[in-house]
């Protein structure tokens, strides 16, 4: 098995709290995660019907159960009302590590918990794997890298990702949207996602969005906020700092899973990423998940934010620490370029006092410092202080 980076975290978060929350996408290992950690904990599934209907009807006897060796209940979204007898029981027992709880739809989730379970919970995400968690050594072409993606499944049991990824829509996104929003023209919908795989790593336009899909300007709003609670996208703001030149106002669209966007995409052959007029813009999706992942593992929220202004100078991504920023440029081409440091150097000029450090990631594989700026190949990418 895989050793996952959150896993740490959620050891210390078992030490310390009574019920620890984890989210994240479907198919990310949670499951496989919590019952690793806690073999000793009673497990239970939430989406099998018979144990759902005995949640529901006698929540108390079913959490009796459970508190005896403590349990895992996964996708806790399923009966909600049952994180209010959790929170009874954790207040009698006072025994950290008591109940891991786990969804795949953090709205859900995280509305449950916080009205019954605050103070009582410690919330992590847990997110698809890592470049470092997949390729300790030995890694493969960027360009199958990027087509693979880094879906659990895709990895542990050597699937072909286009029919990984084709289940995985048909059968979770599908079913979860048609629940969630009452989606009932699914045609529709995958138009909808294709369209947003065709803008990941671009600057989001609702309304040419909402043209393109043949709906209205709140229906895409609310599809992209199920889609970002689902984990399946995440919307980068713009960073604002009292700057003269006028800023660029709206976020930025990434997939958090780069395979998962190449497949929306029809890229399903290794050459066909190679000359892709996109292959940019996921080298991009894939650089930016890869730093939400380490910020996530490390138990921290996200500080992430890209620089554009009005006409034209932009940096892809802003690390904020407060009072300190890192700037990030990302370009997929394998050759260093002195122009790929343009945004950087702008950017500096600008912000001169905060900024803490240059960082040009690129998709060659050396790492140096060239013009006050560190250069580091994609493989270097844990490098990235976060």
């Amino acid at each position: 098995m895989i050793e996952r980076h959150l896993a740490k975290q959620i050891k210390r978060y078992a030490r310390q709290y009574p019920v620890i929350t984890l989210t994240g996408p479907r198919q990310s290992g949670k499951t496989t995660l919590c019952q690793k950690l806690f073999n000793k904990h009673t497990y239970y599934s939430l989406e099998d019907l018979d144990i759902r209907q005995q949640a529901k009807q006698d929540p108390r006897a079913f959490l009796q159960r459970c508190s005896r060796k403590g349990a895992v209940l996964d996708e806790i979204q399923r009966v909600p009302e049952l994180t209010s007898y959790i929170q009874g029981i954790v207040d009698e027992h006072k025994k950290n590590g008591m109940f891991i709880l786990t969804g795949s739809q953090n709205f859900q989730v995280i509305d449950t918990v916080s009205q019954s379970l605050a103070g009582r919970t410690a919330l992590a995400t847990l997110l698809p794997f890592s470049f470092s968690e997949v390729y300790d050594k030995k890694c493969p072409s960027l360009d199958k890298l990027l087509l693979m993606g880094f879906y659990p499944r895709i990895h542990d049991k050597k699937l072909k990702p286009a029919d990984m990824l084709s289940f995985y829509i048909n059968t979770y996104l599908e079913r979860d949207m048609r629940a969630l929003l009452n989606v009932k023209d699914l045609g529709q919908f995958e138009v909808f996602l294709k369209l947003c795989a065709a803008r990941t790593g671009q600057v989001l336009n609702m309304s040419n969005l909402a043209n393109d899909c043949g709906v209205n300007h709140n229906t895409i709003k609310s599809w992209l906020s199920v889609l970002e609670a689902s984990y399946i996208i995440h919307l980068v703001r713009p960073h604002h700092r009292n700057f003269r030149k006028r800023l660029i106002k709206s976020p930025k669209l990434y997939f958090i899973d780069v395979g998962l966007a190449a497949y929306l995409l029809d890229i399903i052959k290794v050459e066909h990423m190679a000359n892709h007029p996109l292959r940019g813009a996921l080298f991009e999706t894939f650089v930016v998940a890869e730093i939400l992942k380490m910020r996530f593992n490390n138990g921290q929220r996200s500080n992430l934010y890209y620089f554009r202004d009005n006409v034209g100078n932009e940096v892809d991504l802003i690390l904020d620490y407060g009072t300190d920023v890192i700037a990030i440029e990302i370009k997929s081409g394998k050759t260093m370029n002195a122009s790929f440091l343009k945004g950087l150097h702008y950017y500096k000029k600008l912000n001169k006092r905060h900024v803490k450090q240059s960082i040009l990631i690129y998709g060659g594989e050396d790492a140096y410092k060239y013009l006050e700026c560190d250069v580091m190949g994609y493989k270097n990418i844990a490098s990235v202080k976060i």
